[in-house]
């Protein structure tokens, strides 16, 4: 039996190299201290990365990603969307616009709940009554 079933990532980490790279200055040593010394460390990166460990993975996964996030920026949640796609595994990718890491309007954190609870749904096969509309590819 699998560890987990479904999941959902909430303004995660797809790469750490590439996010060692993009992050904003504020958070550009961070990685250092968590991970190791970049580019010295770069297999550390790779290895600690889940985008390199896509070919593990089995259950789906729900991305949720604010649009200005400059600590995980979105295409960390975009790349481990396609590479979720390119596997066949069922994901659903939803970017909050003007939201940044982590939700701070009420009405996105409602329909972030809403969406993990209508992914769960569709996932699970239950009939969630009023569930948000969402595109599950891959299902």
């Amino acid at each position: 039996m699998e560890a987990a079933q479904a999941g959902t990532s909430l303004y995660g980490i797809g790469d750490l190299t590439a996010l060692a790279g993009d992050t904003h200055k504020f958070e550009s040593r961070y990685l250092d201290g968590l991970v190791g010394k970049y580019p010295e460390d770069e297999h550390l990166y790779k290895k600690r990365s889940p985008i390199e460990s896509v070919d593990t993975l089995s259950c789906p996964i729900l991305l949720l990603q604010g649009a200005e996030d400059k600590v995980v920026p979105p295409n960390q949640a975009e790349m481990m969307h396609n590479a979720l796609l390119k596997k066949g595994i069922p994901t659903c990718l939803k970017i909050y616009e003007g939201e940044q890491h982590g939700f701070r309007k009420a009405e996105n954190i409602q329909d972030a709940l809403d969406s993990e609870l209508a992914f769960y749904g569709t996932v699970f096969g239950m009939n969630i009554p009023e569930a948000v509309s969402l595109k599950v590819e891959n299902i």
